[in-house]
């Protein structure tokens, strides 16, 4: 019997035990089981959870603050890692990492191995390490290291990374690393802990992938053993003889030893002769700075390069890992993930166009004068309609100037109306390689959705069907409206654009030549007459074409009270001005009437408006030889050279003259031109209108339709060409291609030809076709604003991308002087998931042929002008241009194949992009699982074939890869989850390769 009293004078408890060593145990616990108590007992578990075993001193309870915030406080009161004096921050970075001050190299990153006292140096047995204690007797280790944060200040712990699993051995190399980013509070006092697990079972290691806490600890006992941990400094490990760290592995109680584990910090790149590494001090102490290596172009510094890389992509996750060699070297491999500002910059820009484009038409409409009722009504539905998708228009532009946050749309906003112009999952997939032998390497891949309207949704399919119905139907309207090809409807669109951009030219050379006139000054009279013929015959060419001539009979036509009169005499459409007496006089030119609605309508009266303008040109050249001639020959000026007096008078006169003789002839040529432009704009607006009225409200949405598509494709095309601009523009052959050829862009295609994919893939076919329409211009920075500029209309675009002075200078002439770069899209598709084994067995998969053949061709097309306009030593990558002919006959050999999944296709595709200096791009539905597989399989095969990847470690490379590298931080991204959205029954119809490994994937919401 236990008997026990309270304080507070309550009534006593009895209690009863069933045995003496039961009762005396209740005082214990009793005892035990007070605030006291507990909380000594928290403050235990925690010093052992933290591993913090010195005492705090007095200055603990400063807290971290960001870069950004510490500017505004007195110093922190910890030796701090910074950059080198006099240069400023480097926000872009393939790899962020400890490092010490390199100048003009790379930066270290933590890399470990656990076992022996000693690493494996370069060209020994890589398994070095050993002694490792199993948590159960005759079982095989599977390990992983988990790397955690304590933050000096806060002492709060910070997940942070983690290797990848070493299966099957007591003496694990782990080939994964880790970086820290510019942001990212480090200091020496900063404590690294290493915890070293030991992984059950694979597939159930569900703690692993599971989103946690950030400052909390996941549970051990679900999946995985713990085995050890440990803890550094930092300071420790940079003040180091050798930048190495050999430190033991205890349990929890800091009492039993279960192993070691070697940190050091492992440079990337390459030092230049005679550089050495050295650390920065300062009054309060030393301090050991950040390296930022930020690939740039030769002769040019990282500091005048990234200021263009910080403007298009942003939040960069690194990951470094190395691998052995054939000849057991060590292969150094940083990958890297960033998004793209473009992502919402692009389609803001886009979005702006249309508006501006579409309200110019609807004002043109308006504009067109009076129409029979039939007409009158057609055009008032037009203009209503085309309201509405103004309005639309606008509303999206207003809320994509409303996102804030991240610069990239996930794949869970894929069906946003908001979004529907914003690429899915925009991100450029780096991987720079650094070998003992060769030199570094940057591999380059964008990735992304496929440029797919999904809010519209596939219902009734993609562009590629719909546009054919579309057409189809629009040459059935019957007498509602007029029929116009796409080709007549693209010609009419060229026509208006080439008014509003050639009449203003035209009429400010008319000016210019007016004002050399009066300042009596042949060369420029001379200048100012050559620009003004070369535009002005630009100008009459524009409209050199049987369309503006039966669109204005069906204008005409469509006015009210028409009637038709047939041209009796013909007459030449162009007539010299030879007579000086006579032609040459602009009242000799027979002005005509803006076109009639109630008299008769002469057919040829169009000829005769539009060589007016050639006409009054060739006037006004007459004049100027005439003047220039008098100039020469008069002896007016010679005979009064020593009479200053009366040479100034004689100036004056002349001058005056000239402008007097010039100024009504520019006058009738501006005339002209105005009553060219009027009627042109009237006839090509009432094409457009047929155009619209034909296929209302479907010619709409299409057009809503194909500008999401189109806008998606755009923002990955600038980031793509802006990023190969930079890194390739020490390569001279490179820039020689990109002026006198173009650039391939080719995109590899993972969409299964089922289902709601079909749909996608007809979208992504017209999307990615359309981008043939984009030409590049790059130009000047004047500003600090590096984002490009983009100018056109739907039938035309022209990217401006800017570059700073430095970088501008490199360039050739051609480029500088504003030449216009074109680019060839390609786009290769093969399905690789469950839906595209169905298509197979029990589907259609002409889809995907019908596109492979056809990009294909225009693949040759390309080779075809490559290799007749730049010489056989320009590429890059091959000794003999036999080599490329192997590689388009083995693509064409695939594609003719008609195997089933046959990936060879993508891989060689991939490889002659490579090798003709291309832009690479991986897509699936979400760029989020397909892709990763695609693109880590790509990675490895590089390793392998470019860079002696030793073959035994081809595999766990691939799997280090998709386990710990950037594409699984892609997926946590997009669905806060670190699973690949794939499950063992679809895997088991993925081709082998594009499998992930085990423990990876699983359920997901995507």
């Amino acid at each position: 019997m236990l008997q026990q009293s309270f304080q507070s004078r309550e009534s006593d408890l009895h209690c009863e035990a069933t045995s003496k060593p039961d009762c005396e145990s209740w005082p214990v616990a009793l005892g035990e089981a007070n605030s006291e108590s507990l909380q000594n007992k928290i403050q235990k578990l925690r010093r052992l959870i933290m591993e913090i075993k010195e005492e705090r001193t007095s200055d603990e309870a400063q807290h971290f603050l960001p870069a950004t915030q510490a500017d505004n406080l007195r110093e922190p009161q910890f030796t701090s890692i910074q950059r080198i004096a006099n240069e400023s921050k480097l926000e872009f970075v393939l790899g962020f990492c400890l490092s010490l001050v390199v100048r003009k190299t790379y930066p270290r990153v933590l890399v470990w191995s656990i076992g022996g006292a000693e690493t494996s140096p370069p060209g020994t047995d890589l398994k070095s390490c050993k002694d490792l204690v199993a948590t159960a007797r005759d079982r095989k280790l599977n390990t992983f290291v988990q790397i955690s944060v304590v933050h000096p200040a806060e002492q709060t712990l910070t997940r942070y990374s983690s290797t990848e699993i070493v299966e099957g051995t007591r003496d694990p190399l782990f080939l994964t690393g880790v970086t820290f980013p510019p942001e990212y509070p480090i200091y020496e006092e900063t404590k690294i802990k290493l915890t070293v697990y030991d992984v059950k079972d694979k597939s159930q290691d569900t703690v692993r992938i599971r989103v946690l806490s950030e400052h909390k600890e996941s549970r051990t006992d679900v999946g995985r053993n713990f085995l050890g941990l440990t803890t550094f400094k930092v300071g420790d490990l940079v003040k180091s003889k050798e930048q190495q760290l050999t430190l033991t592995l205890r349990t929890p109680d800091g009492g039993k030893t279960v192993g070691t584990i070697d940190v050091s910090l492992v440079k990337m790149g390459e030092i230049e002769e005679g550089e050495v590494d050295h650390i920065i001090t300062d009054v309060q102490g030393q301090k050991c700075a950040l390296v930022c290596e930020c690939t740039a172009p030769e002769g040019i510094s990282g500091k005048d390069s990234v200021p263009l890389l910080n403007a298009v992509l942003k939040n960069p996750i690194c990951k470094l890992y190395r691998f052995p060699t054939s000849d057991n070297k060590w292969l150094h491999i940083r990958e890297q993930m960033s998004e793209s500002t473009l992502s919402f910059h692009v389609p803001k820009e886009l979005i702006n166009l249309h508006i501006k484009e579409d309200m110019r038409r609807n004002q043109d409409l308006k504009e067109l004068g009076d129409l029979a009722p039939h007409w009158d009504n057609m055009r008032k539905n037009v203009i209503a309609h085309s309201e509405q998708m103004l309005n639309m228009y606008q509303d999206t532009l207003a809320d994509l100037g409303k996102h804030t946050g991240s610069s990239f749309k996930s794949s869970c906003s894929k069906g946003e109306k908001t979004l529907e112009f914003v690429p899915i999952n925009l991100h450029l997939q780096r991987m720079h390689v650094h070998s003992p032998r060769l030199k570094d390497a940057l591999y380059d891949v964008i990735t992304v959705g496929a440029p797919a309207a999904h809010f519209q949704g596939f219902k009734n399919g993609g562009l590629r069907k719909l546009l054919s119905k579309f057409e189809a139907e629009r040459r059935n309207t019957g007498y509602q409206c007029i029929y116009y090809s796409p080709e007549n409807t693209a010609k009419a669109k060229e026509v208006l654009s080439n008014i509003n951009h050639l009449q203003p030219l035209v009429s400010s050379h008319a000016d210019l030549l007016l004002n050399s006139a009066s300042q009596h000054s042949p060369d420029s009279l001379k200048n100012s007459l050559k620009m003004l013929s070369e535009k002005t015959e630009l100008f009459v060419h524009a409209f050199k074409d049987q369309l503006v001539r039966s669109a204005l009979l069906a204008l005409y036509t469509a006015r009210p009270g028409c009637v038709l009169k047939k041209p009796t005499v013909p007459r030449t459409s162009m007539e010299e001005c030879g007579d000086p007496q006579g032609q040459n006089h602009p009242s000799q030119i027979k002005r005509q009437n803006s076109i009639p609605h109630h008299s008769e309508y002469d057919e040829e009266e169009w000829d005769r408006v539009w060589t007016n303008v050639g006409k009054s040109l060739n006037c006004i050249i007459a004049m100027v030889d005439r003047l220039l001639e008098k100039e020469d020959s008069s002896s007016g000026i010679k005979e009064s050279e020593n009479d200053p007096s009366s040479a100034a008078c004689m100036v004056s006169h002349t001058s005056g003259d000239w402008y007097e003789k010039l100024y009504p002839l520019v006058i009738t040529l501006k005339d002209c031109m105005g009553e060219v432009v009027t009627r042109a704009k009237q006839s090509m607006t009432f094409v457009l209108l047929q155009e619209l009225a034909c296929g209302l409200p479907q010619h709409l949405m299409l057009t809503l339709r194909r500008d999401i598509v189109f806008s998606q494709a755009l923002a990955g095309l600038v980031c793509g060409f802006i990023i190969k601009l930079h890194t390739s523009l020490h390569d001279q052959g490179f820039l020689q291609q990109l002026h006198i050829v173009g650039l391939i862009v080719q995109y590899e295609g993972l969409l299964s030809t089922y289902s709601e994919e079909i749909g996608m893939l007809e979208d992504m076919a017209v999307g990615i076709s359309d981008l043939q329409k984009v030409m590049f211009k790059i130009i000047e920075a004047k500003s600090n604003d590096f984002l490009p500029v983009i100018t056109g209309r739907r039938e035309h675009y022209v990217i401006e991308v800017k570059l700073p002075a430095k970088m501008f200078e490199l360039l050739p002439q051609e480029i500088k002087e504003g030449k216009q770069l074109h680019v060839y899209p390609v786009l290769f598709n093969v399905g690789i998931n469950e839906q595209q084994t169905l298509a197979e067995r029990f589907g259609d998969t002409t889809l995907q042929e019908s596109v492979n053949q056809e990009n294909f061709e225009l693949l040759k097309e390309y080779y075809k002008l490559f290799t007749e306009k730049m010489p056989p030593d320009w590429l890059p990558h091959f000794q003999e241009q036999n080599d490329l002919k192997g590689l388009l006959e083995n693509l064409h050999q695939n594609i003719q194949a008609k195997k089933r999944k046959n990936v060879e296709i993508m891989w060689v595709a991939a490889t002659i992009c490579r090798k003709l200096n291309g832009i690479r791009f991986t897509c699936c539905k979400s760029a989020k699982d397909r892709t990763s597989m695609s693109v880590t399989l790509e990675q490895c095969s590089i390793l392998r074939d470019e860079h002696q990847l030793h073959k035994d470690f081809f595999i766990r490379a691939l799997d280090c890869m998709r386990r710990e590298g950037c594409r699984i931080e892609n997926v946590l991204k997009n669905i806060k989850c670190r699973k690949y959205a794939f499950n063992m029954i679809q895997l088991m119809a993925f081709p082998k390769y594009y499998r992930p490994p085990e423990g990876t994937y699983g359920k997901a919401d995507t």
